[in-house]
């Protein structure tokens, strides 16, 4: 086998194969949509590796994340909101296909992984990832390596409660896990939308253009969860220290952040100086399929 490496970025809706070569470049890239059976993902992942590799002429590693993780007691998916991989063997069952080895990781993992590796965390030594979409998600990088967890719930940030509550954030809302508060309830992208236009409003892209132009309810949103999200990395401060924390996903394209957040972390964090760069993503959405690909070292 060369050194080249296949990463697959196995979505709800498609599944991206990417390769890169041995200097970390990127050879290529293909998408497809993901189709509904689990046979038929397995199927189609398959042709997408060796139509890869017989386009190339190599022979690559294969590394794929999900929107889940393989439970450490059963081996089999759990959690994905990609159902057709629930309770299945994913990397053995692809393995029996390709004939080798194929490392499984959650796709929050891999963009942190991805980030760490050639993109904005390159070059420190522990890098907390963040991803600020319709959900709220994280993970762990650690000289290099992906820092699991024995119940695989390393870096899922999003589910602690929101730290010091005010009177009007309090008790929170329903969160899909069961749970009351949880962070992702207020920071996510469908929640700074509702906090801002009510309960039928999911997008909230538009309201730094909103607030720039003048409409206060856009601007006190924003305030708002400038404020939560700040309270929340303190957490993440506090607990982990990281080297650096890197923004991804939706939210992640807003540049009030970046100034917003290290401005209003002196006054949550146990520490007479706050140093923590807080940065943009490099790769964007091709985080996830380069992530995967990098599950495996470059030798």
């Amino acid at each position: 086998m060369t050194k080249h490496r296949i990463g697959i970025d196995l979505g709800g809706t498609k599944i991206e194969i990417a390769m890169l070569a041995p200097d970390g470049s990127e050879a290529m890239r293909h998408r497809i949509p993901t189709p509904r059976g689990y046979q038929e993902t397995l199927d189609a992942i398959a042709s997408l590796v060796r139509d890869a590799e017989a386009q190339l002429g190599v022979s690559a590693s294969v590394g794929i994340g999900i929107p889940g993780v393989i439970s450490p007691a059963t081996g089999l998916v759990k959690n994905a909101n990609s159902i057709a991989l629930n309770g299945h063997c994913l990397d053995r069952d692809l393995g029996v296909l390709l004939g080798r080895e194929i490392r499984v990781e959650n796709d929050a993992n891999c963009f942190v992984l991805s980030e760490a590796s050639d993109g904005a965390g390159m070059g420190y030594g522990v890098v907390f990832g963040v991803i600020l979409g319709t959900g709220c998600g994280g993970g762990i990088v650690s000289r290099g390596r992906v820092h699991k967890g024995p119940n695989r719930v390393a870096g899922e940030w999003g589910h602690m409660p929101l730290p010091w509550p005010r009177l009007d954030e309090v008790p929170g809302n329903p969160c899909w896990c069961g749970n009351w508060g949880c962070l992702e309830t207020y920071v996510a992208g469908p929640s700074l939308a509702r906090d801002c236009d009510g309960p039928g409003a999911h997008d909230a892209s538009g309201l730094p253009e909103r607030a720039a132009a003048g409409e206060a309810k856009a601007a006190a949103a924003l305030e708002r969860h400038a404020d939560r999200l700040a309270r929340g990395l303190t957490q993440v401060i506090n607990l982990l220290d990281p080297d650096v924390i890197v923004l991804g996903g939706g939210l992640s394209n807003m540049d009030h952040l970046y100034t917003a957040l290290p401005a209003r972390l002196a006054r949550y964090v146990f520490s007479d100086v706050v140093t923590t760069p807080i940065v943009r993503n490099k790769h964007g959405d091709s985080s996830g399929v380069r992530g995967a690909a990098w599950l495996w070292p470059a030798s």
